[in-house]
């Protein structure tokens, strides 16, 4: 009971305190949001940044390898990217998915794609450079892909090369403005395309690639629209992999598999690229752990100029209040009473201010949301962040004041002018 008598007189004289001078506590407030501000809105941006890369990587497939005839990054052990090495290797073929899918015991499903660029018609209505993705049956499984409405092309649809399309929101919107797309036909390069599913609209990732903006036909059915034999499309066969499969083992087993198809021997380095989404997500880790400290640098720096007007301010208020102190000892008050009330009047000072700051941030994730695609959430984790900050701060900054005030002697106190 008296420790709780004792924290409440305390906090009493500090409020009553920073309510007798308003404009020193503006001053102190400004500088601790400031702080506040800077330190916890970069935390925030990063945190949110991060989180939409991994939403965009996890939506590649963490169990996925891409087979394709470009490394996405330079070999181990290289830091350039020696693209002359690349450059005559042969791209995946469709006929090697099927033989993946023959040959494995560690692959759920495999499906290939590549895409072009072509005009889409319907009626008046035109697009121009749409990505036509061509893919297999496989697809809809591969990367968890989800229709708003009709369904995916059947495996016989994609064998017989049959000119149906699944179309993306964006597409959808353009082309049939006001309609429902499913069995509408549309053109491209003057092929008559029946329209059997839209997706689900997910907007751009972090890649800049978007579903909404794609259309997708048979692999089968492109083979008679462009030339994929003697041009790199960007053909690409992506494997998923069982469940609770070795990743080390499922690459090894692909990696034996393509050496066979391609008749390589055993000295032969391979002429084409498993890419993993593991290994990119790491590479980000790397950057993330670079990012939070450079935060953490620009943030300390903001923190501890607030830091210094809190002391520097209660400094004033201890020199203000000298006469108060040596009444308070002289009635009797104890050196712990003096330090804790001056203690905690820099922690609420901080605190306050620390409020603002996040109020601020708040406000700055509501702006950029509504002005942008990217969505910037301040999460429970960065406030609860940003008011430890805030309370050590204040206890830090107000503690050499606070003890200077304890060990007033107070005959000297009264008597001080």
């Amino acid at each position: 009971m008296l420790l709780i008598r004792l924290i409440y007189e305390s906090f009493s004289f500090a409020f009553g305190s920073l309510k007798a001078n308003k404009l020193r506590t503006f001053l102190s407030l400004l500088g601790i949001t400031i702080g506040i501000f800077a330190i916890v809105s970069v935390f925030t941006v990063i945190d949110s940044l991060e989180r939409y890369i991994r939403e965009s990587l996890d939506s590649m497939g963490s169990n996925m390898v891409y087979i394709q005839k470009w490394p996405w990054m330079p070999p181990e052990g290289e830091s350039e990217y020696p693209w002359w090495r690349y450059l005559n290797r042969p791209s995946p073929k469709f006929e090697e998915t099927e033989e993946i899918l023959r040959r494995a015991n560690s692959v759920e499903n495999a499906a290939f794609l590549y895409g072009f660029s072509r005009t889409a018609q319907s009626g008046s209505d035109k697009m121009e450079n749409v990505t036509i993705m061509a893919t297999t049956h496989g697809m809809l499984d591969v990367w968890g892909l989800k229709l708003e409405r009709g369904r995916y092309f059947t495996e016989n649809e994609m064998r017989n090369g049959n000119p149906v399309a699944v179309i993306g929101a964006e597409i959808a919107e353009k082309l049939f403005p006001g309609l429902d797309p499913i069995n509408r036909s549309m053109k491209i390069q003057g092929i008559k395309f029946n329209i059997i599913g839209v997706y689900e609209k997910k907007g751009q990732d972090a890649f800049g690639t978007s579903m909404d903006k794609n259309i997708h036909i048979s692999a089968v059915k492109s083979f008679y629209m462009t030339d994929i034999r003697n041009r790199d499309r960007g053909q690409t066969i992506c494997v998923k992999s069982k469940p609770n499969i070795d990743n080390d083992k499922f690459v090894a087993e692909l990696e034996g598999i393509m050496r066979n198809l391609h008749r390589l021997k055993p000295m032969e380095e391979n002429d084409f690229a498993l890419n993993e989404v593991s290994l990119v997500a790491n590479q980000f880790d790397q950057f993330f752990i670079v990012f939070n400290m450079a935060g953490w640098i620009i943030g300390g720096f903001s923190i501890l100029v607030g830091g210094f007007g809190i002391a520097n301010i209660m400094f004033v208020s201890v020199k203000e209040r000298t006469k108060i102190i040596g009444i308070q000892k002289s009635l009797g008050a104890k050196k712990y009473f003096i330090l804790l009330q001056f203690i905690f009047e820099a922690v609420v000072l901080s605190v306050i201010g620390g409020i603002f700051g996040l109020v601020l941030i708040f406000i700055g994730t509501i702006v950029v949301g509504y002005v942008s695609d990217f969505t910037v959430m301040l999460t429970i984790g960065n406030i609860m962040t940003g008011l430890m900050i805030s309370s050590v701060i204040g206890f830090i900054a107000g503690f050499m004041p606070a003890r200077s005030a304890a060990k007033l002697d107070p005959v000297i106190a009264i008597n001080s002018v």
